[in-house]
């Protein structure tokens, strides 16, 4: 039998900060998402307007590797459930 939990989508949210270039988020969302340069440029800009952008959703497991592996970019980033 499969919980609750494991049921629910998990959000990995990227979070602005004033030291990171645009363009080194535009390649780390690249490497590691596999997203389009207009994609990734997209939720760059997200990022930098509005503070935080989430970058992708989905299983748990996933979502904290992706987010460890962003962490490891030097980005901000933390993983939320989906409300």
């Amino acid at each position: 039998m499969t919980s609750t939990a494991t049921q629910r989508t998990w959000d990995v949210v990227v979070w602005n900060d004033p030291v990171t270039p645009m363009s080194v988020v535009v390649v780390v969302f690249r490497r590691i998402f596999g997203y389009s340069t207009g994609r990734c440029t997209q939720l760059m800009l997200r990022v930098h307007h509005e503070g935080r952008a989430v970058v992708w959703s989905g299983r748990r497991e996933r979502a904290e590797e992706y987010c460890v592996r962003v962490q490891v970019a030097g980005l901000r980033c933390t993983v939320e459930v989906t409300a």
